[in-house]
């Protein structure tokens, strides 16, 4: 049997939940990626998948061979790249993670270009705000907001964002303008569920470092929502400028105390650390980093 094709199809299997979900990934029917699993497993003599009429998952001997499937077929795409730059032409699929808001707005715009100045890369896009693991779920490259936590990633910066405090003026009007961060006390605010702070909001202005303990009144694990509540007048919010700055320029949302600060974050790429960084990584991250140079919410 072709050992290399029934990783592959595994691989693929593993990804999509499903045998149907892999055709589209594999380009073969369901009978053949049947096939390709039974003889794997007859080959091997474990058992990697159980299967049940509603769902699909991985035995123990699956998970090991899984992980290291994936660390062969990156060697085997890895050399097959070196031979490809070395004739000026770089290929194979790349798998790249983004926030969902961030990803759709400022990402999504970008990636047809790429692809039309690399058409032997295949782009796989996954947008989600949960921070995968990039080893064992096979990214090659994500990008994440916020500082990051100690580990065995590398990353290279490609911006920054500004959390801005603001409103729209409808809700003011009725309201009033808060003057000091302790007055957000008595407002209703609109509370994003991932921030790192909670429900306590920090700023930095002319008397120093002030925290204050809001009283939200919608928590949302998503920032287009809590821009929808804001543009709906139900409270102030605490946003990044990539998601708001449309709306600041427009007057749509006013931004409030601009003397107080609120924290300005990091936007990374971060990829596996390897000796050999594989070139249709490097592209992508080059090419990135040049495109985020001057950001949209910065202009």
């Amino acid at each position: 049997m072709d050992i290399l094709q029934g990783m592959k199809t595994f691989v693929a299997v593993v990804d999509a939940g499903s045998f149907v979900g892999a055709m589209d990934a594999t380009g073969l029917s369901k009978p053949a990626i049947s096939r390709h699993i039974n003889d794997l497993e007859q080959h091997l003599g474990v058992r990697l998948l159980q299967r049940t009429t509603r769902r699909l998952s991985l035995t123990g001997e699956g998970e090991g061979y899984l992980r290291r499937c994936r660390e062969i077929l990156l060697a085997v795409e890895e050399a097959e790249a070196e031979l490809s730059t070395q004739s000026g032409e770089i290929h194979g699929r790349l798998r790249i993670g983004a926030p969902q808001t961030f990803g759709a707005m400022h990402l999504a715009a970008l990636w047809g270009r790429f692809v039309a100045e690399n058409p032997r890369i295949s782009l796989d896009i996954v947008l989600s705000d949960r921070v995968v693991d990039l080893v064992d779920e096979g990214y090659d490259l994500a990008v994440r907001i916020g500082r990051l936590p100690d580990s065995g990633l590398v990353s290279r910066r490609l911006a920054t964002t500004r959390m801005v405090l603001c409103a729209s003026p409808d809700y003011l009007a009725r309201h009033g303008r808060p003057a000091h961060p302790q007055e957000l006390a008595a407002h209703a605010t609109i509370s994003y569920s991932y921030w790192s702070g909670g429900d306590v909001w920090h700023f930095s202005g002319p008397a120093g470092e002030v925290s204050v303990r809001i009283r939200a009144r919608l928590h949302a694990n998503n920032g287009d929502t809590c821009r929808a509540a804001a543009l709906a007048h139900q409270g102030i919010i605490l946003q990044p400028d990539f998601l708001i700055h449309e709306d600041l320029r427009n007057g749509t949302l006013l931004e409030l105390m601009p003397e107080w600060r609120s924290a300005t974050i990091p936007i990374h790429a971060v990829y596996p650390t390897r000796k050999q960084l594989p070139q249709k990584v490097r592209r992508a991250l080059d090419f990135l980093v040049e495109a985020l140079r001057e950001p949209a919410w910065q202009r």
